[in-house]
């Protein structure tokens, strides 16, 4: 696989693994860091990118959903606001928050930039586990 191949491998699977769908891109990430080591910036732009826009899309399915009754532990989400996107990146839970931020009708801008943030620094961890 080529390196440009690699990267765009790098960027489906992090949008993928950010949606509802299973998946995980961190051993994506991992193989090409371990076989690309020179693209770092770009693997960990790529991947927060892709990862972003498919929490953004998760956010965006829980804004079609009519508002017609009050969801169980949707206040955690409306007392903390956008911030709590930080942490769509935690496994099980992140879809969930992603979902109900949109449900809430929270700032698409600033969601965006709370879960880009979250993500980023996972996946600067996780670069920088690696060695």
């Amino acid at each position: 696989m080529t390196e440009t191949a690699s990267l765009f491998a790098l960027f489906t699977s992090s949008f993928l693994a950010a949606t509802l769908l299973p998946g995980g891109s961190e051993a994506v990430l991992f193989g090409v860091l371990k076989t690309y080591p020179h693209t770092l910036w770009m693997a960990l732009g790529l991947a927060t990118v892709g990862n972003t826009l498919g929490g953004m899309v998760s956010f965006g399915m829980g804004w079609l959903v009519p508002q017609s009754k009050t969801l169980k532990h949707v206040e955690r989400v409306r007392r903390f606001g956008a911030p709590i996107l930080v942490l769509a990146w935690v496994p099980l839970i992140g879809d969930a928050l992603c979902l109900a931020a949109g449900w809430l009708r929270l700032n698409p801008w600033q969601a965006a930039l709370w879960m880009a943030l979250g993500k980023a620094a996972r996946y600067g961890v996780i670069a920088y586990a690696m060695g």
